[in-house]
């Protein structure tokens, strides 16, 4: 879920120590080769456990590292692991209406199944110009980019939602219980060649992971990151799993916003959880306790949607090119800039690296190798 995984969840193990700085740069393909070998290790099937390294290695691809292979030790295998997530799970159909699908994805590993999904859906849009695949029983899916983006690279349009299941972890605005999570979103539709719209957002001012690559580097959360009890800014980005910060929602404070990311975050909850049955956050439960996070991350809802544009009309293709084509034309501000629309920075990022390599903290490659993934340094001469 930026997106972003559906990362309310606390740390199943614990995190790389915290960074010195260093980076290390290992071949994008290796990455991705012993990622998936590693899946497979833990049960996936060889194909499914290819599409899981995909989707979580983009995020390292395209800098969201937070949603990269952070997460495969510190989340994922112990999700696996523990039963959390069946590694040979099928996903149920329930009910199928032709352009829209229920599916019960019976505890799958997400990294792969939303990518499925969103298959399943573009195929539906590509014979009827739209294509809805409604989820529960789902499981983290990391990057919700990486599955909207298939349906961009189909030309068409795609749309993903995700809840965190009944985990609840960020307060309503003046509200002093947790109700939700953070609740990512996810459009992605064909712009420039090469260079695909993908927006990527939490509903909360950040996700999860990025409070914890934070932390785990030794850097300050930015002011509107976390707030205390009474709301004052924190700073110390450990404190998130101290239990002693809450998250924001985008719009920041009551008075600036909030309710829009609190509005967009409820959206989510209804067309991701509620439409296909997954559990909610905001239940009776949510009321009980002291009003802290709680709750469990299982039982996730999806929304995936795939829209078909050129079933509707000719001529899409070309205003999206010329619209986008005019973003990147903006004149920055003095000494500002360029302007870029969401989706093509990381598309740059992801050539780049495709072609040198990808940065990695020295902690984080340590704990990788120490998982068995053979990662040979690539060579400076060789970035």
């Amino acid at each position: 879920m930026t997106s972003t995984l559906s990362d309310g969840a606390a740390p199943r193990s614990a995190g790389p120590a915290p960074g010195d700085g260093r980076e290390v740069t290992v071949a994008y393909e290796t990455l991705l080769d012993e990622t998936a070998a590693f899946f497979a290790r833990l049960g996936v099937p060889g194909g499914r456990a290819r599409l899981a390294a995909e989707a979580l290695c983009y995020g390292d691809l395209t800098g969201m590292d937070s949603h990269g292979v952070f997460n495969l030790d510190r989340l994922y295998r112990p999700l696996l692991e523990s039963g959390g997530a069946d590694p040979v799970a099928e996903p149920r159909v329930l009910r199928d209406l032709g352009s829209c699908v229920l599916l019960d994805h019976r505890r799958a590993l997400g990294l792969w199944a939303a990518s499925e999904a969103m298959d399943l859906a573009a195929e539906r849009a590509a014979r009827s110009g739209i294509g809805l695949v409604s989820v529960r029983g789902a499981t983290h899916f990391g990057c919700a980019g990486v599955h909207a983006k298939r349906a961009a690279d189909r030309g068409m349009i795609g749309v993903v939602a995700s809840n965190c299941g009944g985990q609840r972890i960020a307060r309503p605005p003046l509200g002093a219980a947790a109700l939700l999570g953070t609740n990512p979103l996810s459009v992605a539709a064909p712009a420039l060649e090469g260079r695909p719209f993908v927006l990527d957002m939490s509903t909360t001012v950040v996700p999860t992971g990025r409070v914890r690559t934070a932390a785990r580097d030794g850097r300050e959360a930015p002011e509107g990151w976390l707030t205390d009890d009474d709301g004052r800014p924190v700073r110390d980005a450990a404190a998130y799993d101290r239990g002693e910060a809450w998250l924001g929602w985008l719009g920041g404070t009551p008075a600036t916003g909030a309710f829009k990311g609190f509005g967009l975050g409820l959206a989510v909850e209804l067309l991701a959880a509620v439409l296909p049955g997954a559990a909610t956050g905001p239940t009776p439960a949510a009321l009980e306790g002291d009003g802290r996070p709680g709750g469990s991350d299982d039982d996730i809802g999806f929304l995936v949607l795939a829209l078909a544009p050129g079933a509707l009309r000719d001529g899409f293709d070309e205003d999206a090119r010329e619209m986008f084509g005019t973003v990147l034309a903006c004149p920055p501000q003095p000494g500002r800039g360029p302007v870029r629309y969401p989706g093509h920075p990381e598309a740059e990022r992801a050539e780049l690296r495709r072609a040198s390599g990808v940065p990695l903290s020295a902690p984080l490659h340590a704990e990788l190798t120490a998982l068995g993934l053979r990662l040979p340094l690539v060579p400076e001469e060789d970035r």
